[in-house]
C-alpha cells in the first residue's frame, strides 16, 4: 500500500506535555557525547545566564518522537513502519530547552513526494513550551521504501 497523498497538510492533536528533567538531559548528554558543563552542572548553566542545564541541540527527538508516533499510527496513512528509514532531521530553535521546561508537540505533514517507488515524507513538530510561546521545531523526513 503506497503513502496516502492525502496526508499532506493533516495537522495532529498536540501531544500531552513533556516535562524535561535533568537526568534525561544528562542521559541524552552522555549518549550524545556532549561534555559542555552547561548540558550537567546547574551551577554552570546558571553561570552560563541559563535557569538550569541545557538539553543538546538534538534532545527535541525526544518530543518529536510521540508526534511521530501518531503518523505512523495513522489507520489511512500507507505507512508500513517496517519499510521506514530515517532520511533527515532537522532542527530551528527559538531558544534553547533547560531542565524544568514543560513542552507540548504538534506534527504537521508538510510534504509527500515519491521518487523512485519510494515516497518521501516530510513533517514539522513544532514544540512549544507551558507559556505557548515557540521553542524549537524540528523538522523530519522519513523515507518509505516501495515494493523491492
Amino acid at each position: 500500500m503506497p503513502v496516502n497523498p492525502e496526508l499532506q497538510g493533516r495537522v495532529f492533536a498536540p501531544t500531552a506535555p513533556y516535562l524535561v528533567g535533568r537526568e534525561k538531559i544528562r542521559e541524552f548528554s552522555r549518549a550524545v557525547f556532549a561534555t559542555s558543563p552547561v548540558n550537567n552542572d546547574p551551577d554552570a548553566a546558571k553561570a552560563a545566564g541559563y535557569a538550569d542545564i541545557v538539553a543538546p541541540p538534538t534532545f527535541p527527538i525526544v518530543i518529536q518522537e510521540s508526534t511521530l508516533a501518531q503518523l505512523l499510527a495513522e489507520p489511512d496513512a500507507g505507512i508500513d513502519f517496517t519499510r521506514v528509514v530515517h532520511g533527515d532531521q532537522r532542527f530551528s530553535y527559538t531558544r534553547p530547552i533547560v531542565a524544568g521546561d514543560e513542552l507540548t508537540a504538534t506534527l504537521a505533514v508538510t510534504a509527500i513526494k515519491s521518487l523512485g517507488g519510494h515516497s518521501m515524507v516530510t513533517s514539522e513538530s513544532t514544540i512549544t513550551d507551558a507559556t505557548g510561546a515557540h521553542v524549537v521545531t524540528a523538522t523530519s523526513t522519513l523515507v518509505v521504501r516501495g515494493d523491492e
